[in-house]
């Protein structure tokens, strides 16, 4: 693997992680380090840090707030 890569992933242990939880990525940077791109995007996507899955967290989230207040409301009564 390039040193640039190897260095990259020290600094970024997510990443890192990502890796060894996926061991075909090894070969994929080996192979073609330009990847880089690559696989940061499919790391979002595993730890939920896209801005979609950012907002669906939220809208849960919210979701869930709103049904203690009803919930509150409803024992309050």
């Amino acid at each position: 693997m390039d040193n640039e890569v190897i260095t990259y992933l020290k600094q970024n242990p997510d990443l890192a992680e990502f890796i060894r939880y996926h061991p075909i990525w090894y070969r994929y940077l080996m192979r073609d380090p330009k990847r880089l791109s690559e696989l940061k995007k499919e790391a979002k996507k595993f730890y939920g840090k896209t801005f979609s899955q950012k907002v669906n967290n939220f809208s849960n989230q919210l979701q869930m707030v709103r049904m203690f207040a009803e919930m509150a409301k409803a024992m309050k009564d």
